[in-house]
């Protein structure tokens, strides 16, 4: 499928620095530490509910990764464990987004003692009550670290990301009414992995990530920053058509495994992520341990520019989403400075001081 790329090469653009705070909240810390677990929240009639799957242990070893599932319910003062997500074995990278009434976990990777990583084809549905998971579609192209997002509360999108032994450039379409595939207009950028985004109102703006980098001869391949922005309008008619565009990039230097979000306001909000991309076990890839970011910033659909709102009360890195409800960002689990793994859940909004 022909790629749709509108307007000229992304320039850098200065941000508006928005006179506003970062206030937050605690809330029940999850049953175990967990980093690079794949998160989503679910709002129906009966309140709230907030998921966390797999994802990494405090150990940071091959063995520490988890298949582990838990939930908080509305009301409830603790988080309930599910039974583990299905497949027999702990992975990382996974994805998880909220439609049609329920919760879907896609793909991630297995580590073994070697190092050999396998990307999982499997995508897994599970309703507020319900205490286990189901299987119910494999991905065409397995694909982790990638980003997914859910439009008109059908249609799941996976952009770019890694499958097996490289990134891919493919948007792969799941229609959850129909449970049929389908491939969208191609990622125009880098294929990357580790990238974040967020989609209002049909429109998509993912960020950054890891591309690869392949040198002549014989020379290792490289994995470095990507530091790229674009946008991805949807068709009102044609859920597969994508009119992408580059967007300036945004402050700073590019990130790796961001949280971000879209929300009610049409921005796309991005908080931490590390500067040095780096292996699970938070070390980077050119052997320097990575450090997480403090900083949240926005893309606003409605002005066109970058908005910095200020810091969270510490860094935070290697999430996997940023769940949005009623003015509130979720922050489920993560690594902190040190690579410590922690239980920790908090939420922030923006607010003016």
């Amino acid at each position: 499928m022909r790629v749709l790329i509108i307007g000229l090469l992304a320039l850098f653009a200065t941000p508006t620095l928005i006179a506003q705070t970062i206030q937050y909240e605690i809330l029940a810390a999850l049953p175990q530490p967990v980093s690079n677990n794949a998160v989503a929240l679910l709002s129906n009639e009966n309140g709230v509910f907030l998921y966390s799957f797999l994802g990494l242990g405090s150990g940071r070893k091959w063995s520490d990764t988890s298949s582990a599932a838990a939930v908080l319910s509305p009301g409830d003062e603790s988080w309930t464990e599910l039974s583990p997500v299905p497949g027999g074995s702990g992975r990382l990278a996974a994805s998880a987004v909220s439609a049609a009434g329920a919760v879907w976990v896609f793909g991630g990777y297995t580590v073994d003692a070697d190092g050999g990583e396998v990307s999982v084809p499997g995508v897994y549905r599970i309703h507020p009550g319900e205490s286990e998971l189901q299987w119910v579609t494999d991905m065409p192209v397995p694909v982790e670290d990638s980003v997914v997002l859910a439009h008109m509360d059908r249609y799941v999108y996976m952009v770019s990301g890694w499958h097996d032994l490289g990134n891919v450039n493919l948007i792969q379409v799941l229609d959850t009414k129909t449970m049929k595939w389908a491939q969208a207009t191609p990622w125009p950028g880098a294929p990357v992995f580790g990238h974040a985004g967020g989609i209002s109102k049909g429109q998509m703006l993912v960020c950054d990530g890891v591309r690869i980098q392949y040198p002549a001869g014989e020379s290792p391949r490289k994995f470095l920053p990507s530091n790229q922005c674009w946008s991805g309008k949807i068709d009102s008619g044609n859920h597969r058509r994508i009119q992408w565009r580059p967007v300036s990039v945004h402050p700073g230097d590019a990130r790796y495994r961001m949280a971000a979000t879209g929300d009610s306001q049409q921005r796309i909000v991005f908080a931490g992520g590390s500067e040095n991309p780096y292996n699970f076990n938070g070390i980077g890839y050119d052997g320097v341990a990575a450090e997480p970011e403090t900083s949240v910033f926005a893309y606003s659909f409605k002005t066109g520019d970058w908005q910095l709102h200020g810091d969270l009360p510490h860094g935070s890195m290697d999430h996997r989403g940023l769940p949005f409800y009623d003015g509130w960002y979720y922050l489920v689990g993560g690594m902190r400075s040190e690579q410590t793994v922690v239980p920790e859940v908090l939420r922030f909004r923006i607010a003016k001081p």
